[in-house]
């Protein structure tokens, strides 16, 4: 996400960086690279849940969401999610439920532009509200929503182990 800074850049090359990247819809030839953004980051190689959120996102509508950071041709973020309606009782909201950006590429906004053009999308929709879940020890993904002015919201999650 963006709440570490990248080591050896200055600020002005971050924003200069930032300048250059283009958000807009994900595209059959983006998703080699944010499976390799996704290994990179994780240390996991998911191809195969990818190409699944792929066929389900990308360019599918109807609420649904999977957009790209492209600098220089690369991927260097993404960011997934959709419009879902009376949940629990919740007015229609948008969910985000993934995003990360390249640890090189942090720092300069990348986030901040995805998560603002998929509020944008959101808002098209008549979306007033985000929300999204992250794990309590992921720091990192809970400074950068917290930075963005989300919030802890009126629901509790529960889980349940089946054995």
């Amino acid at each position: 996400m963006t709440a570490h800074a990248t080591p050896g850049r200055p600020p002005s090359a971050r924003r200069a960086a930032s300048a250059a990247v283009v958000v807009r819809p994900a595209r059959a030839g983006d998703l080699a690279g944010v499976v390799a953004l996704d290994a990179r980051v994780t240390g996991l190689p998911k191809r195969d849940y990818w190409l699944g959120l792929f066929r389900r996102y990308g360019g599918a509508g109807g609420g649904r969401q999977f957009l790209v950071a492209v600098a220089g041709g690369r991927v260097v973020g993404f960011i997934i999610g959709e419009v879902r309606d009376w949940e629990f009782g919740s007015p229609p909201c948008g969910w985000v439920f993934a995003i990360d950006v390249d640890p090189d590429a942090r720092q300069a906004g990348v986030g901040t532009r995805l998560l603002g053009a998929i509020a944008a999308g959101f808002r098209r929709q008549g979306v007033r509200t985000i929300r999204t879940l992250l794990a309590r020890d992921n720091a990192l993904v809970l400074s950068f929503f917290r930075s963005q002015g989300m919030m802890a919201g009126p629901f509790i999650p529960l889980e349940m182990v089946l054995e």
